[in-house]
């Protein structure tokens, strides 16, 4: 039959061709997610670190570093750009008293609680291509994928 689709066995993906087209993606909503937030009035730096105070509560800078993954020299940046803002504060804190916590301002927890919202918006729109379903399935298989790397990394360095 002339025109029809023939079906043939599905091709193995590679690693190497799983790792490109993980690496496209990820470098294209990562670009995706910078605009918006640009678009927003922030950086992503700063939005990173007003979002993990907005949704894990007050923090040290290294527990935020720890959770946005962020270079010591961006991260101090960061946190001095937003407190030049207004959006939070340094707080001693009496477990130990040469650390800083930093909390949200009322106007910082108001203008993250915005943003993000937009932020959320911004990525379901973007990932409206996938059915729940397809979500679902690259979720966990990029949960397991990470997971599994991670122990790799971890059991490397023990040796």
């Amino acid at each position: 039959m002339v025109g029809a689709l023939t079906m043939s066995a599905p091709t193995k993906i590679s690693a190497p061709k799983l790792w490109i087209v993980l690496a496209r993606c990820h470098r294209a909503l990562a670009s995706s997610v910078e605009r918006s937030i640009a678009n927003l009035g922030l950086c992503l730096s700063d939005f990173m670190v007003l979002e993990a105070l907005l949704n894990k509560g007050p923090l040290t800078i290294s527990e935020i570093q720890a959770k946005v993954l962020l270079a010591s020299g961006s991260m101090t940046a960061a946190v001095d750009r937003v407190e030049s803002k207004g959006l939070v504060v340094r707080k001693m804190t009496a477990k130990d008293r040469r650390a800083r916590v930093l909390e949200l301002t009322p106007e910082g927890r108001r203008l993250i609680a915005e943003t993000f919202q937009e932020h959320a918006q911004h990525l379901e729109q973007a990932m409206s291509v996938l059915d729940e379903k397809e979500r679902k399935q690259i979720y966990a298989g990029l949960k397991k994928l990470g997971r599994s790397v991670a122990e790799t990394l971890t059991g490397d360095k023990d040796e």
